[in-house]
C-alpha cells in the first residue's frame, strides 16, 4: 500500500463515526470511501493483487460490487456501485488498484484542503503603506479614543492614522534639555484609561503627555533619574476600576520596574505643594522619590534577575498577576516576577533558552507563552512548569524577531529574519501556512510586528517602511471556495464531460459536471502570473491559457505543455481572450491590433507571432471578438468600436459603433476613458463597489461579443445576429450586414461592466455583473426584425434574476447535459456555481458532499420542448416551485435569493412573463393583437414572480357538503312518466296517429303574433284594390282574389 495513502487513512481513522444499524447492517452519515480503514484497504489491496484476477484488467463493477461487499464488509453492494462510478471516471467498466489509490487520496486531499481553508486564514494583497518616517518605526498601535492607529519613529516624528490607514496629522516629539538630532525615541505606550502616552527617550528620561492636545505634544510630567535608558515599555489597566494601572519599564541594565498606580484617574503622581497650579508646566519626577515611596498616589515594584543583559520586551498579565520579561541570554532568559498579596516582594520563575531571544506574547485562554528565539525556534512554555518547554515549534531559517498569537483561532504568528511569516496550529504544533516572498527586500533591517486582531490586519515593519496584511472578511461557514485564489474563466468540455476553472493565482482545475468532484489539478501553469483567460481546441483535446506574463500555453489533458506562443513579444501584457480558429490563433487584450499565430508553424515549443495583415483598425486596445464560419470575425475595443473582418483575407470591411448622439463620448473623452474601459477587463480584481466610485458608467467600452448561430437566415431578413455588451451595463443588437443597431437595453443598472454568454440555440442570454448577480433573459424571439429603422429599448422577457456569488462574475458558460440546460458561473470571491436555466444554484464545485446531476428535476421547461408542450403543462412547469434532486447529504449550500420587488422595469417584465403563460392569457392576446392596443400593467403595485405564482395561491380544505332533498319526480316517477317504462313491451307499443296527438284543429293565428297578422292583412287589402283598379282601366270585370 502506498505509503501516502497509509498515512492519509490512519490520520482520518482518530475521526469518530455516528453509525445506524439497519436491518443487519451498518450504514453511517458519512460516504462509504470515508468510512473505510487502513485495514479495510488492505483486504481490497489483497483482492486486487489476487493471482486469479489479471493486474493490467481489474475488475468489472459486478466483480467489484459482490468481492468488495462480502470481503470487507464495510458497506452496501449499491454503496460500492457508486463508488465503482466515482473511480471508473471514463466509463470503461474496469478499475485497478492503482485509480482507487488516486482516487482516495485526492478524496483526502480534498477534505484537507476544505479543512485548512476553514482554519487557514486568507490574505488580502500585501499592501504598502505611503512612508512618512525617514527613521526606524519603533511602535505602531491601536487606539480607540482616536479610532485610529498610531505610528512613532526612533527621531521621535509621530504619525496620527485613520482607521483606514489614511494620514490625518504628524506630531515632532521633542525634549528642552536635550536637541533632537541627538534625541532618540526608545519606545511608545499609550494610557488609555487617562487619555496619555508615555514616551522613552535615550536620556534616559520618560515623558507623559496629553494625547488628544490641541496645542500639540505638551507633557505633563518628566520621569528622570533612571539608572538605565529605558528600551521597552507596557501599560495594564483594570477596567472595572481606572485607578489601578501598571506601567512596567525594560532598560538596558537588565532591570524590570513597575510603577503600581493607584490614583491613576486623579492623578498619576503626586503634585508637590510649592508646584505651580498651571496644568502646561511639566511636572518632574525624580525615580529615587518613586522607589522611597515618597509619592502615596504610586509605587514602585523591581528585579535584576537579567544580570545586566538588554531587556527585550516586558508585560503584565493580569491573569496570573506576573511580570514577564526576555533578554538575548542563554541564561535567565525568560523570567516571570510573581507578585505576591499586600507585599512587594517578588517571587521568581526563570527559564533558560540557548541563545537567547527576542520577544514573547503570552496566551491568557491557553496560559502559554511563546518565545521568539534567537536559534530560529519558537519556545511553547507552560508558566508553571520549568523543566521542559511544552512545545517547540521549527521551520524558520534564521532567527525569530516577534511572535503574536490569535487568540480566538488558537493560532500563532511567527516572524524571522529570513523574511518570512508562519502561522502556526497550536493544538497540534504544525505550520499551517507560509507567507515569502512578497515583503520589501533589503539585507539589514529592524522589524516590527503587530496585529490588530479585531480588525484583522498584521502590520510589519521594515526599518521606515510599514507593510500591511488584511485578512479577507469571514463570511460564514456556507461559503464554499472552489479556488484559492479569485476564478478568472471557467470552461465546458463536451468530450470528456468536464468543468476547467482558472485563478488568480495561475491554478487550473478540473471538474467533473456529473458530479462535482475535483480530477485533477495543476499548479503554476504561467509561473507567478496569473491566468486570465482559456480556450479549447475544435476537438476540445488541447487546452490554451493566457496570462497575465504575455504568453498562451497549449496544454493536454495530462498536464504537460506542448508550445508556448510568445504573444506579448516578451513583455508582461495582459491576454484578454485568445480564439482558436481551423487555421489560426488568435490573441488580443492589450494592444489595438491582433496578434496572430497558424498553426502550420507550432512546430517548436517557443512561438512567435505573425503579422496581421489588417493592420490597427480601433482607437483603443481590443478586448474581446467572435467569429461566425466561414470567415466572418469581429472585434470589440474599450472604446465601443466593433470592426468586422474577413478572416481570411484578414482585412476590415466594416465598422460598427452607437450613435453619437447618444452615448459615444468624443475623442478626447475616450482617451481619459480608455483607462476605465481598461479596468473593465480585470474583472477579477474589481467589485460593484469599486465602479460605484470610479466613473466607469459612462465608458462605452465592449467586454463580450456573440453571434447568434442559430439564426441562419435573420440578418438576411433584417434581424440581429451579433450580440454585444459593455462597461455601462447594456446590451445591444446587430445586424451586421446592414451594419445597423436594432434594439439595446440596460441589463445592470449602475453596476458599471458587465460579462454575459449565449447558449448554443440562441435562446437564452446570462448577463453578470460586478455584484455576483445574474440574469437568465430569453431572446428567442428578440430583434428578428430591422423594426423600420428604429432601435428598439424594450426588455426582452426576464426569466430569472437570482445571485450566485457574493462578489463579481468573472466568467459564464452553458452547458447541456441530460438534455437540460445549465449555467457556469465563477466570480472573484473564489466560487464556481453550477445553476440550472431557471436560475436555481445546483452546486458549488469544492464543496463537500458530491452531486447526482442524473438525479436532477428541472425547475423550468426545456427550452427545446417548448413549443411542443401543451399550454397545460406549461403553466404547470413554470408556476412549479420545485428544486433539483441533490443527495441528502449533498444539499447545496447556496441559498436561493428572490429579487426584491420594486418599481422597476424588471417588474413589469415578470408581470408580462406571468400572464403571457397562462392559458387565458395567450388567448386573449390572440384574439386582440389585430386591434393594435398597447395594454400597459400598474408596475407600482407588488407583483407576483413567475417562480412564486402558484405559492400564492390560498389553498383551503373543501367544506362538508349538506344531504340534499331528492327532486320530486325522482320519488314519484307514476306522477310524470304514468307506467314504469320496464312493465312494457317493446312489441305492444303502436305508434298513434297524427289525429289523436292533435288536441285541437290547426290555425295558423296561433303560430304568429297579432302584429303580424295585422300586417299582412292589410297588405292583402291594399293589393286587391290595386288590382281592382288596374282591371278596371283594362276593361275586364273586378273578380274576387281567391284566399289560401
Amino acid at each position: 500500500m502506498p505509503l501516502a495513502l497509509r498515512k492519509a487513512v490512519v490520520a482520518t481513522e482518530d475521526q469518530s463515526l455516528n453509525t445506524i444499524e439497519d436491518a443487519g447492517s451498518v450504514r453511517s452519515a458519512e460516504q462509504l470511501e470515508n468510512r473505510l480503514t487502513i485495514h479495510d484497504f488492505k483486504k481490497m489491496q489483497e483482492l486486487f493483487l489476487s493471482p486469479d484476477l489479471h493486474e493490467n484488467t481489474g475488475m468489472t463493477r459486478e466483480e467489484f460490487m459482490e468481492k468488495m461487499s462480502s470481503v470487507v464488509r464495510q458497506g452496501t453492494k449499491e454503496e460500492y456501485g457508486d463508488l465503482f462510478d466515482k473511480i471508473d471516471l471514463a466509463r470503461s467498466g474496469l478499475i485497478t488498484w492503482d485509480k482507487l489509490t488516486s482516487f482516495v487520496l485526492l478524496e483526502l486531499y480534498e477534505r484537507d484542503e476544505r479543512t485548512k481553508l476553514s482554519v487557514i486564514p486568507q490574505w488580502k494583497d500585501l499592501r504598502l503603506i505611503p512612508p512618512i518616517h525617514k527613521d526606524t518605526v519603533e511602535n505602531i498601535m491601536f487606539l480607540k479614543s482616536l479610532n485610529g492607529y498610531l505610528t512613532v519613529s526612533r527621531s521621535g516624528l509621530l504619525g496620527i492614522w485613520a482607521e483606514n490607514f489614511t494620514l490625518q496629522r504628524t506630531l515632532q516629539i521633542t525634549t528642552e534639555a536635550v536637541k533632537p538630532k541627538d534625541l532618540w525615541v526608545t519606545s511608545l505606550v499609550t494610557l488609555p484609561n487617562v487619555n496619555k502616552v508615555a514616551v522613552a527617550f535615550t536620556s534616559k528620561e520618560v515623558y507623559f503627555a496629553e494625547l488628544n492636545s490641541k496645542q500639540g505634544f505638551s507633557y505633563q510630567y518628566r520621569l528622570q533619574g533612571l539608572e538605565g535608558t529605558v528600551i521597552c515599555m507596557n501599560y495594564w489597566y483594570n477596567p472595572h476600576d481606572g485607578n489601578e494601572a501598571i506601567l512596567t519599564l525594560g532598560d538596558v541594565c537588565g532591570q524590570v520596574q513597575a510603577i503600581v498606580f493607584n490614583t491613576a484617574l486623579i492623578s498619576l503622581f503626586e503634585r508637590p505643594s510649592n508646584s505651580h497650579e498651571d496644568e502646561n508646566v511639566t511636572m518632574t519626577i525624580n525615580w529615587k522619590e518613586l522607589v522611597s515611596g515618597d509619592h502615596r498616589s504610586c509605587y514602585v515594584l523591581r528585579h535584576r534577575l537579567h544580570d545586566k543583559e538588554w531587556v527585550r520586551q516586558v508585560a503584565y498579565s493580569s491573569s496570573l498577576d506576573v511580570f514577564i520579561s526576555v533578554t538575548t541570554s542563554s541564561t535567565n532568559t525568560l523570567v516571570l516576577a510573581w507578585r505576591e498579596k499586600l507585599s512587594s516582594h517578588l517571587t521568581m520563575t526563570t527559564f533558560h533558552v540557548t541563545q537567547g531571544v527576542n520577544a514573547f506574547d503570552f496566551h491568557p485562554r491557553l496560559n502559554l507563552i511563546a518565545t521568539a528565539g534567537v536559534n530560529c525556534r519558537v519556545y511553547l512554555w507552560n508558566p508553571y512548569v520549568t523543566s521542559k518547554s511544552a512545545g517547540v515549534l521549527e521551520g524558520h531559517s534564521d532567527s525569530v524577531i516577534a511572535v503574536q498569537f490569535i487568540t480566538e483561532c488558537k493560532l500563532l504568528f511567527s516572524f524571522a529574519k529570513d523574511k518570512v511569516l508562519r502561522i502556526w496550529d497550536i493544538q497540534h504544533q504544525l505550520c499551517i501556512q507560509r507567507i515569502a516572498g512578497s515583503f520589501p527586500k533589503s539585507l539589514d533591517f529592524y522589524s516590527l510586528l503587530y496585529f490588530d486582531e479585531s480588525r484583522g490586519r498584521l502590520f510589519i515593519s521594515f526599518n521606515n517602511q510599514l507593510t500591511l496584511l488584511e485578512m479577507e472578511p469571514d463570511t460564514g461557514k456556507s461559503r464554499v471556495a472552489s479556488h484559492r485564489r479569485a476564478v478568472t474563466c471557467v470552461l465546458y468540455n463536451s468530450v470528456f464531460k468536464q468543468v476547467i476553472t482558472s485563478d488568480t493565482g495561475s491554478t487550473v482545475i478540473f471538474w467533473l459536471i456529473d458530479t462535482g468532484q475535483k480530477i485533477k489539478e495543476f499548479t503554476r501553469c504561467h509561473g507567478n502570473a496569473g491566468i486570465t483567460t482559456m480556450a479549447l481546441d475544435a476537438s476540445e483535446t488541447r487546452l490554451f491559457t493566457g496570462g497575465t506574463d504575455g504568453t498562451v500555453k497549449i496544454w493536454d489533458f495530462n498536464g504537460h505543455c506542448h508550445h508556448q506562443l510568445n504573444a506579448g513579444r516578451d513583455r508582461a501584457v495582459e491576454i484578454l481572450q485568445v480564439l482558436v480558429l481551423s487555421r489560426t490563433i488568435l490573441v488580443l487584450g492589450w494592444d489595438r491590433m491582433i496578434t496572430v499565430f497558424h498553426l502550420s508553424s507550432l512546430t517548436q515549443s517557443l512561438v512567435q507571432p505573425s503579422d496581421w495583415k489588417g493592420g490597427v483598425q480601433h482607437q483603443d486596445d481590443i478586448l474581446c471578438a467572435a467569429f461566425l464560419p466561414p470567415q466572418t470575425l469581429v472585434t470589440g475595443s474599450s472604446g465601443g468600436e466593433i470592426v468586422v473582418w474577413n478572416n481570411s483575407t484578414e482585412n476590415a470591411y466594416i465598422k460598427l459603433n452607437l450613435n453619437p448622439r447618444k452615448t459615444v463620448p468624443s475623442s478626447s473623452d475616450l482617451q481619459k476613458g480608455s483607462s476605465t474601459g481598461r479596468l473593465s477587463s480585470r474583472r477579477y480584481t474589481l467589485s460593484g463597489t469599486h465602479y460605484s466610485t470610479s466613473g466607469a458608467e459612462n465608458c462605452s467600452a465592449v467586454t463580450k461579443l456573440f453571434f447568434l448561430e442559430a439564426r441562419e437566415n435573420t440578418s438576411v431578413t433584417g434581424g440581429a445576429n451579433l450580440v454585444s455588451c459593455g462597461a455601462a451595463g447594456y446590451v445591444r443588437f446587430w445586424n451586421i450586414r446592414r451594419s445597423q443597431l436594432l434594439g439595446e437595453f440596460e441589463a445592470h443598472g449602475g453596476m458599471g461592466s458587465i460579462i454575459m454568454t449565449i447558449d448554443k440555440a440562441s435562446q437564452y442570454l446570462i448577463t453578470g455583473d460586478l455584484a455576483g448577480w445574474v440574469k437568465i433573459w430569453n431572446i428567442e424571439e428578440y430583434c428578428l426584425s430591422s423594426g423600420d429603422n428604429m432601435v428598439t429599448t424594450q426588455l426582452p422577457p426576464l426569466v430569472r434574476s437570482f445571485q450566485p456569488h457574493e462578489d463579481g462574475v468573472t466568467s459564464l458558460e452553458t452547458c447541456r447535459q441530460n438534455s437540460f440546460l445549465f449555467i457556469l458561473s465563477s466570480s472573484t470571491d473564489c466560487s464556481v456555481v453550477l445553476s440550472d436555466i431557471a436560475g436555481v444554484p445546483f452546486g458549488t464545485f469544492g464543496q463537500e458532499g458530491h452531486w447526482r446531476i442524473g438525479n436532477y428535476a428541472p425547475s423550468f421547461p426545456r427550452g427545446e420542448n417548448k413549443d411542443q408542450t401543451e399550454e397545460g403543462n406549461d403553466i404547470k412547469e413554470n408556476g412549479s416551485d420545485s428544486v433539483p434532486f441533490v443527495e441528502e447529504e449533498t444539499l447545496p449550500n447556496l441559498v436561493e435569493q428572490n429579487v426584491p420587488v420594486a418599481e422597476d422595469k424588471e417588474d413589469l417584465a415578470y408581470t408580462m412573463n406571468v400572464w403571457d403563460n397562462t392559458i387565458l392569457g395567450k388567448k386573449y392576446k390572440e384574439k386582440h393583437n389585430w386591434k393594435g392596443r398597447k395594454y400597459t400593467l400598474c408596475s407600482k403595485t407588488p407583483v407576483i414572480k413567475p417562480a412564486v405564482v402558484y405559492r400564492s395561491l390560498n389553498i383551503e380544505a373543501l367544506k362538508e357538503t349538506t344531504e340534499m332533498k331528492k327532486l320530486d319526480f325522482l320519488l314519484h316517477p307514476d306522477k310524470y312518466f304514468g307506467e314504469k317504462s320496464g312493465e312494457k313491451c317493446w312489441e305492444d307499443l303502436k305508434q298513434p296517429t297524427l289525429s289523436a296527438t292533435l288536441k285541437a284543429p290547426f290555425n295558423e293565428k296561433n303560430l304568429f303574433p297579432k302584429e303580424i297578422l295585422d300586417r299582412e292583412k292589410k297588405s292583402r287589402q291594399l293589393w286587391e284594390e290595386m288590382s281592382n283598379e288596374a282591371r278596371i282601366k283594362n276593361g275586364k270585370k273586378p273578380g274576387k282574389l281567391k284566399g289560401k
